[in-house]
């Protein structure tokens, strides 16, 4: 296996832009950091239950992804612009009564994100299993995919919590990209 390429594959994916990115940084951004440090809990949560199906089930993923990927993608799209809809909406001026940053809500953006999906069932079959088949080998890779997604997480709440005194002294400008970033994530599925 060429683990450069592994590893590059899975920082690209995991630490560029993406719906649940987006998400974690308006989290922090409206929250603050414990509450989308529980968002991010969430997402990991998925984001390696995922990766534990798709090493689980390969070769029927396989099959049936193509079948469901269009379902994935109503949802997953629906889900985001109704995140969006609710960053974009959000009152300002009294965030306590927002619950977006929860354990909840990040594992369905992860779960429900068809991103995230087609990752995590497109890394195992292409880098892993034409090298390492054995269940160990498997878990490990699974754990360290899990763990580079996690830091790719933090890295965002990080970013929001240095930047977050910028951030909110221009809060429903900000608030408005956020939503528009999400919004636009949820169109790209389909291009």
């Amino acid at each position: 296996m060429n683990i450069t390429s592994f590893l590059i594959y899975c920082i690209i994916i995991t630490f560029t832009p993406g719906p649940t990115n987006i998400a974690i940084l308006s989290t922090v951004h409206n929250l603050g950091a414990k509450k989308a440090m529980e968002y991010t809990y969430g997402a990991t949560f998925a984001f390696g239950l995922l990766l534990i199906i798709s090493a689980l089930l390969n070769n029927l993923l396989m099959t049936i992804i193509p079948k469901i990927l269009i379902v994935l993608q109503i949802i997953g799209s629906v889900y985001m612009f109704y995140l969006a809809y609710q960053i974009y909406k959000m009152d300002t001026s009294n965030t306590t009564v927002n619950q977006s940053g929860t354990f909840k809500s990040g594992f369905l953006m992860q779960f429900l994100n068809p991103k995230v999906v087609l990752f995590t069932m497109t890394v195992i079959p292409s880098f892993i299993m034409p090298h390492y088949i054995a269940m160990p080998a498997v878990t490990i890779s699974v754990i360290a995919i899990t763990l580079i997604g996690f830091l790719a997480f933090i890295t965002w709440v990080l970013f929001g919590t240095i930047f977050k005194e910028l951030l909110q002294k221009h809060k429903k400008a900000v608030n408005v990209m956020m939503a528009l970033f999400l919004a636009y994530a949820a169109i790209e599925i389909w291009m």
